[in-house]
């Protein structure tokens, strides 16, 4: 599980969500997907500053999924509890407003108000499969920078896929998009990598790279294995992903 810790590159964060909300205010469902999450500071964070950001009335429509490979990571993090120490990085403002006393000692809790926003689940991003395909937002600023370039492009496809039309995605700032998948979103910040997703004339389901490039059909179907050689398709959805 990679490690990461409250507010981490809040900046990105932040102009994420003051490019997104002209356009997330009056929708019925506002769906985030945090992917790679690792043990949950990040998904926490995010939905503390839309919190701040955003009327109880627009707020009360977040839904943010968040997802990562380690088995069982859900579980864990779920209660919100973490360890004194690792909520220091917080303004204090913030802290007293989001954190109240956990039945640990020396342990803070996620208030209830920040952690029924979240759902976790167990993900697999090389299984090339979104939870779903109406994200209004996608973080995922942990990970990418892990994979090889080919499997770099294929996750970044299938983000697009995974957005709305108008939707935006947030990657880490020291990477860029790969050239053959750049088409598919437009850079609209200088001070971070934050992407919009670009609408594609013709058929756009094709999300492979190579000879198995075949339009409207899925990986699958196009002979091509969706799971990488020593890495498990995990399949674990939580029922909140269908609301």
């Amino acid at each position: 599980m990679a490690f990461t810790y409250f507010f981490r590159d809040a900046q990105t964060l932040e102009l994420l969500i003051e490019q997104a909300l002209p356009s997330l205010r009056g929708r019925a469902f506002i769906r985030i997907w945090d992917a790679g999450c690792a043990h949950g500071p990040e998904p926490y964070t995010l939905a503390m500053l839309l919190r701040e950001k955003m009327s109880d009335f627009v707020f009360r429509n977040v839904r943010i999924h968040a997802t990562d490979i380690e088995p069982g990571f859900g579980q864990r993090i779920a209660a919100g509890i973490y360890a004194e120490r690792e909520v220091k990085r917080i303004p204090e403002r913030l802290r007293e407003r989001y954190f109240e006393p956990a039945n640990k000692p020396g342990h803070v809790r996620v208030v209830d108000a920040i952690r029924e926003k979240i759902t976790f689940a167990e993900h697999d991003l090389l299984g090339l499969s979104p939870p779903r395909e109406d994200f209004s937002l996608i973080v995922c600023k942990n990970v990418l920078l892990h994979f090889d370039e080919e499997h770099r492009r294929r996750v970044l496809r299938m983000f697009h896929r995974a957005l709305r039309p108008g939707g935006l995605l947030a990657t880490e700032h020291t990477q860029k998009l790969p050239a053959r998948v750049a088409r598919l979103f437009e850079t609209i910040s200088r001070q971070a990598q934050i992407h919009r997703r670009v609408e594609i004339a013709g058929d756009t389901r094709t999300y492979l790279d190579g000879p198995h490039e075949l339009a409207g059909q899925p990986a699958e179907e196009a002979g091509v294995s969706q799971v990488l050689p020593g890495r498990k398709k995990s399949g674990l959805f939580s029922p909140f992903f269908m609301r």
